[in-house]
């Protein structure tokens, strides 16, 4: 199609605004999808998106609408997620369209990552076309809503659109919008084929399926192709569209979005952000800019449950990298649980994901140790490296200085909870900037955060204490420096590398004793007295003892003095010692104590 009958855009919004039952209605109106076939969320391909109601993958569509005036146009929708931890998918979604459906429910309004996600728009250049959604629901005030948006982005109250992704009210006004705003691609048609690669996922039987957007020129089905970054070459096996299945075409022409089936078994060989070019044409074709590498802001250990099954996690580790450009992960090993993958992520959710996908996808169950972030620190002899391990981190008397990850939270809440948001930000060691009033009702209270102390549980409590109505989001600042200190648990003076934890002086005590506790609790009980310590190098900071199972050793004895009795004691107590000297007090920690501690160390 010609390009100037093209419109390529995304729906942007905060998470549960209604994004994925807009796209529905989408679909249905222009008919790509039949109202019979049709069910709930349907660009949500994943069970889990299903299952919990948000979109966890961008996922795109092809449709085609036909406006009042007669004229068709090829529609290419980017249904994007809205939670924070999977705002890379929204970068990636942006740079690959022209315009962007800045979607606001009417009952809740303007939340942290609307914002975000608008600023991401507006740093791409695109069309922002405002959409206030579910106007049909009872509580819906659109003109308080409205003027909401109009203080966000500067817009008259004529250009924002009401809709109902339930009822579809408003939908074709909105496909109407689309086509007279959204400006068409401008790529080169007679230049050499350049496609950007914004995803990709793995067929068993058909290699790697790269989602890509034609910059310029033409791919066409057998072509020869090159990837730029890799140096890899391959074959357009096939090429077509989503609607919302893949579906064949002869060629992808300039300024369309669709697949490319590459036919490479080998996961490596295509990496998103990639330019697709012409084999032939490759060393006169120029890379395109791609993507900003993503810094991961989350780091924990996985580990298969089977040591067995270690093979089959790398190689779902490496089937998930493809389809989640924004996992990282290198081996690890550890005593305890053998050998497994440091990874890291963009945070608590996208961990949780990560787990349930492995689980789901490939009938893995895994151990996650407890998450940390990344940590710099300057040694002695002015060498810096980066800490994401605890394992990693140097003696005390090498290191200089020690920084930790600090960001920037925006939390937009109704006045009300503004007492409760400022009391759980302090008791974290955050700093409060400023305070930006949305109306007369909310606003975005600005601070400043130890990653750490935001990653673990910050927003479910933020969402306890406002009743559900405040949200957040987070974005990375700057290290800055900090009392960071590595926290060693000892069990019978035998030191457990993989429970050890890196955080801030300030909460180690609190977390030491949180943790001795639990392993008091969940370990077995021997016929000696274990000892279980929270220590900071060599001082304890918190201890309890497990007391020993002591056998009846005089229950044979019928009367006769007391020193007999105490006689037996005695020589019982004597062999405990000894069975300690002897290094015969060791004590194995179980998988499932082990577990139990990380469960509480993360809630």
């Amino acid at each position: 199609m010609d390009q100037s009958r093209i419109r390529n855009f995304c729906i942007i919004a905060h998470i549960d605004h209604g994004k994925s039952t807009l796209a529905d209605r989408l679909l249905e109106v222009t008919g790509t999808v039949e109202k019979r076939k049709m069910k709930q969320q349907l660009l949500d391909t994943m069970d889990l998106e299903q299952e919990r109601g948000i979109t966890i993958k961008l996922q795109p569509a092809r449709m085609a609408f036909k406006t009042q005036d007669g004229n068709e146009y090829q529609l290419n929708l980017i249904d994007t997620p809205g939670h924070v931890d999977f705002s890379y998918e929204v970068s990636r979604s942006l740079a690959a369209v022209e315009g962007a459906i800045l979607l606001v429910d009417a009952t809740q309004g303007v939340q942290a990552q609307t914002i975000a996600n608008l600023y991401f728009a507006i740093d791409q250049g695109l069309e922002i076309i405002p959409v206030l959604n579910k106007i049909d629901l009872p509580n819906a005030d659109v003109e308080r809503r409205a003027e909401e948006l109009i203080n966000l982005i500067g817009c008259k109250r004529e250009e924002i659109l009401t809709a109902s992704g339930k009822t579809g009210e408003g939908v074709d006004a909105l496909l109407e919008r689309i086509v007279t705003n959204v400006p068409a691609p401008e790529g080169k048609e007679q230049a050499n084929p350049r496609a950007l690669i914004f995803d990709s996922k793995y067929d068993d039987y058909r290699g790697v399926i790269a989602y890509v957007r034609m910059v310029d020129g033409t791919i066409k089905k057998n072509d020869r192709i090159h990837f730029k970054a890799t140096q890899k070459n391959g074959e357009a096996l096939d090429v077509g569209f989503l609607n919302p299945q893949l579906k064949s075409t002869p060629a992808l022409g300039t300024g369309e979005i669709g697949f490319i089936v590459t036919g490479l078994k080998d996961i490596s060989q295509v990496r998103v952000g990639d330019t697709v070019a012409l084999t032939a044409k490759e060393k006169e074709t120029e890379m395109l800019p791609g993507y900003k590498t993503v810094k991961p802001m989350v780091f924990a250990g996985i580990f298969p449950k089977e040591g067995s099954e270690y093979n089959k996690l790398r190689d779902a580790m490496d089937k998930l990298r493809l389809n989640d450009a924004a996992l990282t992960f290198e081996p690890e090993q550890s005593a305890a649980l053998g050998f497994g993958f440091r990874c890291g992520l963009l945070g608590m959710l996208h961990l949780e994901i990560v787990q349930e996908r492995l689980h789901r996808e490939n009938n893995i169950d895994v151990i996650v140790t407890t998450p940390s972030v990344a940590y710099q620190v300057t040694k002695t002899s002015d060498e810096e490296v980066v800490i994401t391990s605890p394992l990693d981190y140097p003696d005390p008397s090498h290191i200089q200085t020690s920084k930790e990850p600090w960001v920037k939270v925006d939390v937009v809440t109704p006045q009300e909870y503004f007492g409760a948001v400022m009391s759980l930000v302090t008791d974290r060691r955050g700093i409060f900037k400023t305070t930006e009033w949305i109306d007369q009702k909310r606003a975005i209270l600005h601070y400043e955060m130890p990653l750490s102390s935001v990653i673990i549980d910050f927003y479910d409590k933020l969402k306890s204490i406002s009743q559900g109505y405040a949200s957040m989001n987070y974005e990375f600042m700057d290290y800055r420096e900090g009392k960071v200190v590595r926290l060693d648990i000892l069990v019978a003076e035998e030191y457990v590398p993989s429970l050890a934890v890196l955080l801030h002086e300030s909460e180690a005590q609190s977390r030491g004793r949180e943790i001795v506790e639990t392993l008091k609790e969940n370990l077995d009980r021997q016929q000696f007295v274990i000892k279980i310590q929270a220590a900071i190098g060599s001082k304890v900071i918190a201890s309890e003892r497990l007391s020993a199972f002591r056998k009846d050793v005089t229950a044979g004895l019928y009367g006769g003095d007391v020193t007999r009795k105490r006689k037996l004691l005695e020589k019982q107590k004597k062999g405990k010692a000894k069975m300690m000297s002897m290094g015969k007090g060791k004590v194995d920690i179980t998988a499932d104590t082990f577990i139990k501690v990380l469960k509480r160390r993360s809630n």
